[in-house]
């Protein structure tokens, strides 16, 4: 969740109505964030605190051996029934559980190692069995430890033998899996030679094509300042039967740190929220923030993502790095309305300091409404005062000898508070600096998506969909104004997985953005990115509202201009329908009747918008039951649903309709669960064409689609249709996601078998 849970909220509110006129009027007047900090602190009371408390509690992260017992038993009921990867999950739950050096934990190190090996991931496995050895697993059990070791070395290759027999039964020396290390932190951005930072008054900091760049060129990497993974985006679909396996979200699954998929989640020694693929990434995380984060977790749980991420930032870049960014716009003195920004190009251009250029994102201060403000000053200032009295200062934050710059009309610190030792007066401008990036990232925070199998894990078909999975500050991306039909793709890479294990060691992973030209772009052309409305997804007055709404702007693009001009429906869906009497188009009624009349005069059929919109909601609510019930192993009853859906609501729906193509989709799951690989393949044939109208020729959910029907014809033995789109499909994706990308090489691999 990105802003506090609705208890703290509602709580804030009431807190802010209770203020009187005279407080309000006093708040509202602020133009500086320093004395906005400032008010909200001087208002921050212990009862305030208290009620986070109580909101927190409902979020526990302490260390418990009983629910560790619990997840270790539900990890043998899943181990029971073969289904590994769950009881893989439930054992790293129970890990994170477990009090440090517990008999607990080393019995939960043991059954893992047991389900890793089952998975066939020996390294691992071995890894587990030395953490199991170390942290005090009962002698009489060892035997089983060491059948289970020499199980393992002897499935392993002679060279990753050698490397495995790096401890012996004392769990002496390091594991391996300490290689494996991130590279979120790595310093931030590359811009392509053919790009350029530049100023525009209204536009502010954006990026031109200095030359022309064809489509697919490369035009930015950029990697996060900093990112929080995002609870319970994703689960884990497991076996047949086993229900206890759809209760993992992404924060069982990833490293808190660099976000890769991880299979042998390293727990925190101090709670059990947050994990790591490794030893090293635990130990980056917690020398760059959680070890100020670890005690106030589930605060920080209660008031949110975005307010953990704008601490995050903070901690990360420390004292110095914000008196030097501090510095650089003293003269400057940006306002909260943002009006009076520097118009000298020299002082706002992209600079190669990245938490400077993090520092001078805007803020919009001013227009935020006062009681959305009021939440963000107070919730930073309430987690201020918690963090004071979990322990001392940051050490980035030692302010000793340091003067501070002061950006605000009063020269007072707000009071003091603290309970442990080491604050000083001078540490306010922590908050003050927490509450800037809280405030910078409603309109710069970036979603970090991934593609994510759907459906069982044993099923013999995977659907797909994009998830989200982190929320991220990536400083250059910032620099991109929005369009609703962007020139851009953005990919995050290397693939945000750990296929090999963390124990295989190998080459750093972490989160990298990349940013490709989606079409061929001018010299003089500005590179823009969408902020999430899509022309291809959403209706424009819909767009435009949730654009003023959280970036406070009226968009005018070339999409949202065009489509004004040609006034579709308010609904996408009730565009481009068909008589379903002679499969003529429905044009809106201009006689003064609401609804549809067929184009064909020799018919004139007339539809009712109730009707229309009744049908619709029949096809669409058929679709989700269709795919919940594929989910639920259940093809049969599926494809009945969707055949009788085709043949009665989708009989107004155009091959061309993206209702269409999502039911031809679907219909080539059911087809292609029950291994009927040629009919599914028909049928997903049939959806390229809804995509190509929606999305376009070139677009990657074209290249996607292909990317599946390929699939499909390979699986039903059709070498020379798998090879007339293998090549389509390659293009599209070299185009959006470049040559690294995973279904790339799927793709060739593929290719290669038909013609080898």
């Amino acid at each position: 969740m990105d802003l506090p849970r609705l208890p703290w909220q509602e709580y804030v509110a009431r807190k802010w109505s209770g203020l009187s006129p005279e407080f309000k009027q006093r708040f509202i007047s602020l133009q500086y964030i320093d004395d906005v900090f400032k008010f909200a602190a001087e208002q921050t009371t212990k009862e305030d605190v208290d009620f986070l408390h109580g909101v927190a509690m409902g979020y526990p992260v302490e260390k418990d051996a009983a629910r560790a017992a619990l997840c270790r038993e539900h990890g043998n009921c899943s181990f029971k029934i073969r289904d590994y990867a769950a009881a893989t999950l439930h054992y790293s739950q129970g890990l994170c559980f477990s009090p440090w050096s517990s008999e607990q934990l080393s019995l939960c190190y043991a059954n893992r190692s047991a389900s890793l090996c089952r998975l066939q991931r020996y390294q691992e496995s071995l890894g587990d069995i030395d953490g199991a050895l170390k942290h005090g697993y009962p002698p009489h059990l060892q035997h089983k430890l060491e059948e289970r070791r020499k199980q393992c070395l002897s499935q392993l290759p002679v060279g990753q033998t050698e490397k495995a027999k790096h401890r012996d039964l004392q769990g002496k020396d390091v594991e391996p899996s300490s290689e494996h290390i991130l590279s979120v932190a790595d310093p931030i951005a590359q811009i392509s030679p053919c790009a350029s930072v530049c100023f525009h008054q209204e536009k502010g900091r954006h990026l031109v094509a200095t030359e022309g760049i064809a489509a697919g060129g490369l035009i930015m990497v950029d990697r996060p300042y900093s990112c929080v993974l995002i609870p319970g985006a994703e689960e884990l679909k497991g076996k047949k039967g086993n229900q206890k396996a759809a209760s993992f979200g992404t924060e069982d699954q990833r490293c808190h740190w660099c976000l890769c998929e991880t299979v042998r989640p390293v727990p925190c020694e101090g709670c059990s929220y947050s994990r790591y693929c490794s030893d090293t990434c635990r130990q980056l995380a917690w020398e760059e923030h959680h070890r100020w984060e670890c005690p106030i977790g589930a605060d920080l749980t209660a008031t949110g993502v975005m307010s953990q991420l704008a601490l995050r930032v903070a901690l990360k870049a420390g004292w110095e790095n914000v008196q030097r960014a501090r510095e650089k716009i003293r003269d400057e003195e940006f306002p909260s309305d943002d009006a009076s920004l520097a118009t000298d190009k020299g002082s706002v251009l992209h600079t190669g300091d990245s938490y400077v250029t993090v520092y001078r994102l805007l803020h919009h201060l001013g227009r935020q409404s006062p009681a959305v403000r009021f939440l963000y000053a107070v919730t930073i200032a309430t987690l201020y005062l918690k963090l004071r009295r979990a322990g001392p200062p940051p050490a980035s934050w030692d302010c000793t000898g340091h003067t501070l710059t002061n950006h605000s009309q009063s020269n007072q610190s707000p009071k003091d508070g603290g309970e442990y030792a080491g604050w000083d007066p001078e540490h306010w401008l922590l908050g003050s600096v927490v509450l800037r990036h809280m405030l910078q990232l409603r309109c710069n925070a970036q979603a970090v998506s991934v593609l994510q199998d759907a459906g069982l894990s044993d099923s013999r078909v995977q659907a797909t969909q994009e998830i989200r999975i982190a929320t991220a500050l990536f400083p250059t991306l910032s620099l991109l104004n929005h369009s609703c039909r962007p020139n851009t793709s953005l990919v995050f890479s290397p693939p945000l997985s750990d296929p090999a294990g963390s124990a295989a060691g190998g080459t750093p992973r972490g989160v990298t953005l990349t940013v490709r030209a989606a079409d061929d772009i001018a010299a003089g052309q500005e590179i823009l990115h969408c902020y999430g409305p899509h022309s291809s997804r959403m209706p424009t007055v819909e767009r435009q509202r949730l654009l003023l709404d959280q970036y406070y702007f009226r968009c005018q693009c070339e999409a949202c201009t065009q489509q004004q001009k040609h006034s579709p429906s308010e609904s996408p869906e009730h565009d481009g329908l068909q008589c379903d009497a002679c499969k003529s188009p429905l044009e809106k009624c201009t006689d003064g009747r609401t609804g549809f009349i067929c184009g064909q005069t020799s018919c004139g059929r007339w539809v009712s918008s109730s009707e229309v919109s009744l049908r619709l909601q029949e096809v669409r609510g058929h679709l989700e039951k269709a795919v919940e019930l594929m989910e639920r192993d259940r093809p049969d009853e599926a494809l009945r649903l969707l055949k009788k859906t085709a043949s009665h609501g989708g009989a107004m729906l155009p091959e061309s309709h993206r209702l269409q193509g999502e039911l031809a989709d679907a219909l080539a799951r059911a087809y292609a669960t029950l291994g009927d690989w040629r009919r599914a393949a028909g049928q997903l044939k049939r959806s390229t064409v809804a995509i190509s109208a929606q999305y376009g020729e070139q677009s990657v959910e074209l290249g996607r689609q292909l990317f599946k029907l390929a699939q499909l014809h390979f699986n039903g033995g059709d070498p020379a249709e798998a090879l007339a789109v293998i090549p389509r499909a390659k293009k599209l994706l070299h185009l959006h996601c470049g040559p690294q990308c995973p279904e790339i090489h799927q793709l060739k691999a593929m290719e290669d078998c038909l013609t080898g």
